[in-house]
């Protein structure tokens, strides 16, 4: 496993429970909003809730925004070291094999 797919798993890893609350706040804000639509719009404490947890959502939210904005980044960022490292590697394999001929060709004129 290279370094960036070492990075792109440890950033999965780290968003993963922001992804449960997330999910969870969601799956709590639809059962409350449905029990808000069974009950008399007056309930004031229910409504309270709502947007107790409506709000909970949009924190969990924005905080997993900012944390994906991030990874993404390092994302790119190791991308883009890979391809330098990769150009690099090329052109040192280039050298490795004229030093390799260079060799080769000065061992034949000395047996020679």
């Amino acid at each position: 496993m290279t370094n960036g797919e070492e990075k792109a798993k440890e950033m999965e890893d780290v968003l993963k429970p922001f992804y449960e609350r997330a999910s969870e706040a969601e799956e709590r804000l639809a059962r409350l909003e449905a029990v808000v639509a069974k009950k008399d719009a007056g309930n004031a404490e229910l409504s309270s809730v709502v947007k107790e947890f409506q709000s909970e959502l949009d924190k969990a939210l924005d905080e997993l925004k900012l944390v994906r904005e991030k990874a993404s980044k390092e994302i790119e960022q190791l991308k883009a070291e890979k391809t330098k490292i990769q150009a690099e590697n090329a052109k040192l394999q280039y050298q490795v094999i004229h030093l390799i001929r260079a060799v080769r060709e000065a061992d034949a004129k000395l047996g020679s």
